[in-house]
């Protein structure tokens, strides 16, 4: 669901992932200390003499040179800038040394939750969730790899209100069929297992602003009497990622503005959990091809919503398990 919490400023993710082009700041990787050591390098006076020709591009000259390079010629300019810019800094860096392809995510797993809900939302109003998506992105092929969605049956709300109906297309018949959140949440625990997240392959989890986990899955687990589970304590906020990126205001990362920015549509129905998530891999996908090395930048510590800092070293989330329940 598409929230609007006020989100702390962060510092940029730093650069440096697969395909065309790396960020703006640093090379890659687990130390971004090191990747900012010297600046004094000859490589660096040559990207900011690239870079300082590529501002003066036109639209047309940016998209074509864009198709010269193969790469995707759709978004707005600053987008085809940033592109470009990357491209040319990934060849320039790799020239200089080769990039430790080990140090970033295997998978992105993808959430949006989508929660029981009133026109209004009166305060004491308890949300709970109602679909639990999951979209598995493959970081290496850059592709949505599996997908897992299941519908869930509200406790303290169980008759849903035909604003929520007619908002997310989840009628009272399909919810009444439904497991309850604690069965849901272990078949997504299994699900990630059997994909071995967090024990072959690196992950980490994704959503589209702070609310999903900070607020939905922590009402959740409180209303479910089960502990908060550890592999969702750490996330990427895409909208924050995306805002520090292409360097845009807080007021254009809803999730159909970056779409539009981009050069793509929103595909599927809206307010649909899984459609939301598929929506929300294609933008990580195209940040990703455009140099940005999404990291966690949001956590869970103590029952509250913290910022997490772009240069703490980058790890992925613990193998799932299932929470114990509360006393």
């Amino acid at each position: 669901m598409e929230e609007q919490q006020e989100e702390q400023k962060e510092n940029r993710p730093q650069p440096a992932r697969p395909q065309p082009g790396v960020g703006d700041q640093g090379t890659k990787g687990k130390s971004p200390a090191s990747s900012q050591s010297d600046f004094s390098d000859p490589v660096y006076k040559e990207i900011a003499m690239t870079n300082g020709y590529i501002n003066r591009m036109t639209r047309d000259e940016l998209r074509n040179k864009l198709a010269e390079f193969k790469l995707e010629t759709r978004g707005v300019k600053d987008v085809l800038k940033k592109r470009l810019k990357n491209y040319y800094k990934k060849q320039k860096l790799m020239q200089k040394e080769a990039l430790n392809s080990d140090s970033y995510y295997d998978y992105i797993c993808v959430v949006d939750f989508e929660a029981t809900c009133e026109e209004g939302n009166p305060p004491e109003f308890v949300h709970e969730i109602i679909e639990f998506p999951v979209v598995l992105l493959n970081t290496h092929t850059l592709e949505i790899e599996d997908t897992f969605q299941q519908y869930v049956k509200p406790e303290v709300n169980p008759k849903l209100s035909n604003f929520c109906i007619g908002l997310t297309g989840i009628t009272q018949d399909v919810i009444d069929k439904a497991d309850t959140f604690p069965q849901v949440l272990q078949n997504v625990i299994e699900w990630m297992r059997q994909r071995e997240l967090g024990t072959k392959y690196s992950y980490c989890m994704l959503t589209d602003g702070s609310w999903d986990m900070s607020k939905f899955l922590n009402i959740q687990c409180r209303v479910s009497r089960i502990k908060y589970p550890s592999f969702a304590k750490k996330w990427i906020n895409i909208r924050k990622s995306y805002g520090n990126f292409y360097k845009v205001p807080r007021n254009q990362t809803k999730l159909t503005i970056m779409l539009e920015k981009l050069g793509m549509t929103y595909d599927g129905r809206p307010h649909s959990g899984l459609d939301d998530s598929k929506n929300i891999a294609r933008i990580a996908i195209r940040m990703l091809q455009d140099g940005c090395e999404l990291r966690v930048n949001e956590k869970m510590h103590a029952g509250q919503l913290m910022t997490v800092s772009s240069s703490a070293p980058l790890e992925g989330a613990p193998a799932p398990q299932m929470p114990r329940y509360r006393n």
